[in-house]
């Protein structure tokens, strides 16, 4: 039986006595971690030197930093706003200054991209794995402590728990230990802010060894910001929405492309004719791959390892709608359109021909069918008779009577118990959180948050999964990709982890087991600015995320290149093709001088014109429109922070580059601006009186920013 306890001290001190002083232990990554139960180890462990404490997680969740300066006046009450009193990890500044006790041993399994990438002990003790391999590699690892953090209610059988945002990989290694005799502790900490969501995230009231339950450890969840979506992004992502097919199924990644890719889907239902219009004024080479602008119809199915915000989007915008379901024959029929999900004869029939209706009802089969919908929820068995609304009828299921009150019984009634999306975890905004507190019996049948071990792979029902995740896009980002089609995502050449493979390489290797699947991996053609910009289409690198023989489908902001089955030359002039103009002759140089490309070859005219500028025309008219957001799916912030932060951020971008911002102080100084117009903002970061020389600068700059950007109202 589940243990209650109500201070997290004390989920220690039973931690302790159960495995003893060597304790290794799993927290899951982003919003399942409880931050203090984790943060009652660490510090019971730094004040213990008798203790050994060894923490695996993954992406550890921070504020963001305050800046420094007008910055930090900015962002102080945006921060406080948006996160509230949210408790840090209490290991992650003694990781960041490499003060851990000598006792305890962090390591992650995947990093917020960038966030380590100067911090030596976190990359040393960093660990690269598949997320699918992840529990398996704890078990191996001998963790001992299972960690998260639960959601809880009351129910006619007590009290039920719900793995809610992380039922990824706490389940199967929970099941791991359950047949292995070794020595674990399994503690839930519950959070009422915290969604219950139902199905597999739903454990019963047994499934942990200990709960914690006090409602003052309820701090604020951590809520990540929307970001927002340059308009590069945005010319890939309706590149890589053309490849979506109606009646498919979904993968994208967290981040403004993913953001982006659910976005422009949206618009191609939305606003077919202003999609189809950018679409057309972006695309100016021939592509390969089956392209697609038709509306949904069918709509998509959704499997996923992150389930984001913009899926949410996706699924009240009436997009992500194709409900599977898991059992085969349903899903067969379905697929093939021998049925519909109506209560109905064409249903009654295959079911019955493919055994889901059995010759003679018992309980197992009425239970089954009572569960897809089939028959009704009242109905029962009662001495070998199936009584159906208060009708006693034979279980011979081929009785005409028995079917016709079947179908009469079920008219007008369709399938349940389909789902619409199968995801991992979840992490987004607030208001994401909060549309899954609020979801009603209908939401909660069609979302399934579920283990990785299901989403990110085959291997537990490949017919099945086959049948459900029909015509596959699975959208990803990388960093680079090579001239021969190999892609980095999660590590620099030098050995520097960024982030993580997670689940990159298995989508990528799914797209190729499933039939009718691709994989779309997102690249920026480029990266910084001015002297410092460089190309990602690259010749070589020293790090890769997906090898070469899984190269798939490639797309940046200026186009698609279809890898898959294509000679090492044809590859390099594909991608060269949606490369950056600026540096697609020194990569068709280098393809030339190693003898991968013949030496008369030219790049064809209309791919040589692969500007930013070109991108800013063609997507001109749905700027205008306002069918381009900066933030698609809102922000937490307002127009006079919004305004703000992007006039900072040009300033601080300016400052860089010593002779433009001299270039532009010498303006802003010359400038007259409206100060009164201006005052609401300067008095926003505290600048209406600067104190010094850099001050004022920055003052008169910003006042010149926020004018040309059309901010102020001028008197």
């Amino acid at each position: 039986m589940t243990e209650t306890v109500s201070t997290v001290e004390a989920a220690v001190d039973r931690a302790i006595a159960r495995v003893g002083k060597k304790l290794v232990l799993m927290a899951p990554l982003g919003l399942g971690k409880p931050v203090q139960l984790v943060n009652a180890f660490y510090h019971r462990a730094a004040a213990d030197p008798s203790l050994s404490l060894h923490i695996y997680t993954a992406l550890c969740l921070e504020k963001p930093p305050l800046g420094t300066g007008v910055e930090a006046k900015l962002s102080g009450p945006i921060m406080e706003r948006l996160f509230g009193d949210y408790e840090e990890l209490a290991f992650i500044k003694p990781v960041r200054s490499d003060t851990l006790p000598a006792n305890i041993q962090v390591s992650e399994l995947y990093f917020k991209a960038g966030s380590m990438k100067n911090v030596p002990s976190a990359q040393r003790n960093y660990i690269s794995s598949n997320y699918t391999h992840i529990a398996r590699d704890m078990f191996d690892a001998g963790a001992n402590v299972l960690v998260q953090l639960v959601a809880a209610r009351e129910t006619p059988d007590g009290l039920s728990v719900s793995l809610s945002c992380n039922p990824d990989t706490g389940t199967e290694l929970m099941e791991m230990y359950a047949g292995s005799g070794k020595t674990c502790i399994s503690i839930g900490q519950v959070h009422s802010d915290l969604p219950f969501m139902e199905h597999d995230a739903e454990i019963g009231v047994d499934a942990f060894d200990l709960l914690v339950r006090n409602s003052a450890y309820d701090k604020t969840l951590f809520a990540v910001p929307n970001t927002a979506v340059p308009i590069q992004d945005y010319a890939t992502a309706l590149h890589a929405s053309t490849l979506v097919a109606d009646g498919g199924t979904l993968q994208i990644g967290i981040g403004a492309l993913g953001d982006a890719v659910a976005y422009s889907c949206i618009l191609r239902q939305q606003h077919n004719s202003d999609y189809r219009a950018a679409v057309a004024a972006l695309t100016h080479q021939q592509v390969a791959v089956a392209c697609h602008g038709e509306p949904f119809d069918q709509g998509l199915y959704v499997s996923t390892e992150m389930f984001v915000n913009g899926m949410m989007h996706l699924i009240e915008q009436g997009v992500v709608k194709r409900k599977v379901y898991d059992n085969l024959a349903l899903q067969l029929g379905l697929n093939s359109g021998a049925i519909g999900h109506e209560i109905d004869e064409r249903l009654y029939d295959y079911c019955r021909a493919r055994g889901l209706i059995p010759a003679r009802l018992e309980q197992s089969g009425l239970d089954e069918l009572k569960y897809w919908g089939i028959l009704d929820a009242t109905a029962v068995l009662e001495d070998g008779a199936l009584v159906l609304a208060g009708q006693s009828l034979a279980s011979d299921m081929d009785e005409p009577a028995t079917r016709s009150a079947v179908l009469a019984q079920g008219r007008g009634r369709q399938l349940r118990n389909g789902r619409v999306l199968h995801g991992g975890f979840f992490l987004g905004p607030a208001d994401f959180y909060r549309k899954l507190r609020e979801l009603d019996a209908a939401g909660q049948e069609q979302i399934c948050m579920t283990g990785v071990r299901r989403t990110n792979q085959l291997l537990l029902n490949y017919p099945l999964y086959c049948a459900q995740r029909r015509q596959a896009r699975f959208i990803n980002t990388g960093m680079m990709v090579t001239l021969t089609g190999a892609v980095a995502s999660d590590a620099l050449e030098d050995g520097t982890a960024i982030s993580g493979v997670g689940g990159q390489y298995n989508f990528v290797a799914m797209a190729h087991d499933l039939p009718g699947a691709r994989s779309v991996l997102c690249i920026r053609s480029t990266r910084g600015s001015g002297k410092q910009l460089k190309s990602n289409v690259v010749p070589f690198y020293g790090h890769l995320t997906i090898p070469k023989h899984l190269r798939d489908v490639i797309v940046t902001e200026y186009g698609v290149a279809d890898l898959r089955g294509q000679s090492d030359s044809e590859i390099i002039k594909r991608l060269i093709n949606i490369a950056d103009s600026r540096f697609q002759e020194e990569l068709l140089a280098f393809a030339r001088d190693h003898g991968k490309v013949e030496r008369d070859y030219r790049i064809p005219v209309e791919a040589r014109n692969n500007t930013p500028e070109r991108l800013q025309q063609a997507l001109a008219p749905l700027v205008k429109k306002g069918l381009l957001p900066a933030y698609p799916f809102g922000t937490d912030l307002t127009d006079q922070e919004l305004a703000l932060a992007a006039s900072l951020r040009k300033i601080k971008a300016l400052s860089e580059e010593p002779a433009h911002f001299i270039s532009a102080a010498f303006k802003a100084l010359l400038h007259h601006g409206d100060e009164a117009a201006a005052r609401p903002f300067l008095e926003r970061i505290q600048l209406e009186h600067p104190e010094t020389s850099k001050d004022f600068i920055i003052q008169q700059l910003l006042m010149m920013e926020l004018q040309e950007r059309g901010a102020l109202k001028v008197s």
